[in-house]
């Protein structure tokens, strides 16, 4: 027999998750589907930055809303999910002075979307922040930006929806999706079926294996994240810290975490296979990764590393998420295939992908990130 709700969403990660709950305080019911666990892939393997700048200026307005959702998250989820408003900074190295401009640029039309930062250099940024090497020469910092931990955060969304009366289903692999009338028939490898009139689909890396049944294939490469997390050391380190660069072996960054371990990501990232889910890290990664968080913040460089690990992430060739409607099947939507960048806009995305459903619109600006960019013309 099929189990029947209002909405299936097939993928348990944040977005997912996050989805659930807002749909159910919509009034909807809710069927959450996931192959795995709760928020075990790319949700729960990223780094943890919840950072607005950075972001492409159309997107500040949907990680304004998702800022608001972190910053109420022990409240909304009757969960601690260690988000810290502790800053983030962004700095750029001596040998690419341009980008000191492309940061004043970006700055300017960030402050057009509520988002203020601080330029900072010579002194002022030692001053603040004497942990820097001297290679780095000038730093972006917002305030209001910060980080908080990815193994908690999608369970704790998905434990808070279930409390509402959403329907969780773990250990549960879709093989199959279809629209059968009005409703959506969807099966699971052990048979099991689900029945809704409406389909979210939020299955990260997996998501075009879903949109392809749909007539609607998109392009997306599964990558894995460098990650690593040293011994504890003192407290001391608030913001996360970035790199901005156009090389990909420069773009480390690090956080520090309140018991004391300081977090790095960044530089290349790793080989991972979708279909076993399984992605590896590659130890010449990682060295690359300490030889440049060594060059930006020189200290960090005396600490062991205690763990290493990876996930599986999707990306987009234009680095921007499907979101939205499908183009092809009334009742299905999609929010997938964001990048390594997904995890502060989680949230976000969660409460407005609910809120398309619900209401059918929304005032948080989506078209970047429909579909249909990858039709092919006929």
């Amino acid at each position: 027999m099929s189990a029947a709700s209002d909405v299936i969403i097939v993928g348990g990660g944040l977005m997912g998750s996050s989805a659930a709950l807002f749909l159910r305080g919509h009034g909807l019911s809710v069927t959450l589907l996931e192959t795995d666990l709760i928020g075990r892939q790319a949700s729960g393997t990223n780094f943890g930055n919840v950072r607005r700048q950075g972001r492409p200026i159309h997107q500040l307005p949907l990680a304004n809303r998702a800022i608001a959702i972190w910053r109420q998250s022990r409240e909304l989820l009757g969960a601690d999910v260690e988000y810290l408003q502790s800053g983030h900074i962004r700095v750029c190295y001596r040998e690419r002075p341009e980008l000191v401009g492309s940061m004043e640029d970006y700055a300017a039309k960030a402050r057009e979307e509520g988002l203020e930062l601080e330029l900072l250099s010579g002194n002022a940024l030692r001053d603040k922040f004497p942990f820097f090497g001297p290679d780095v020469l000038a730093g972006s910092y917002s305030a209001t930006d910060g980080h908080a931990n990815p193994r908690l955060a999608a369970p704790a969304f998905a434990r808070a929806a279930a409390r509402l009366g959403a329907a969780i289903h773990e250990n549960t692999k879709i093989v199959d999706a279809q629209k059968v009338g009005e409703d959506f028939i969807v099966t699971a490898a052990d048979g099991r079926t689900f029945r809704a009139p409406i389909l979210l689909v939020t299955a990260g890396a997996w998501g075009n294996a879903l949109s392809s049944q749909f007539g609607e294939p998109v392009p997306i490469t599964p990558k894995g994240p460098n990650m690593s997390v040293t011994e504890p050391v003192p407290y001391g380190i608030l913001p996360a810290v970035g790199v901005m660069t156009p090389i990909e072996e420069e773009t480390v960054y690090f956080r520090q975490v309140a018991r004391g371990n300081i977090v790095l990501g960044g530089s290349t990232r790793g080989p991972s296979f979708p279909d076993q889910y399984r992605a590896y890290v590659e130890p010449q990664n990682t060295l690359s990764q300490l030889k440049q968080i060594r060059r930006l913040a020189p200290s960090l460089g005396k600490l062991n590393i205690i763990r290493v690990w990876s996930g599986i992430e999707g990306y987009m060739p234009d680095s921007q998420p499907v979101m939205g409607p499908s183009a092809t099947t009334s009742g299905l939507y999609y929010a997938f295939g964001f990048s390594g960048s997904g995890f502060q806009i989680g949230p976000g995305v969660g409460e407005t992908m609910a809120e398309i459903i619900a209401k059918g619109a929304t005032d948080i600006p989506i078209e970047p990130y429909r579909i249909e960019r990858f039709a092919t013309p006929t």
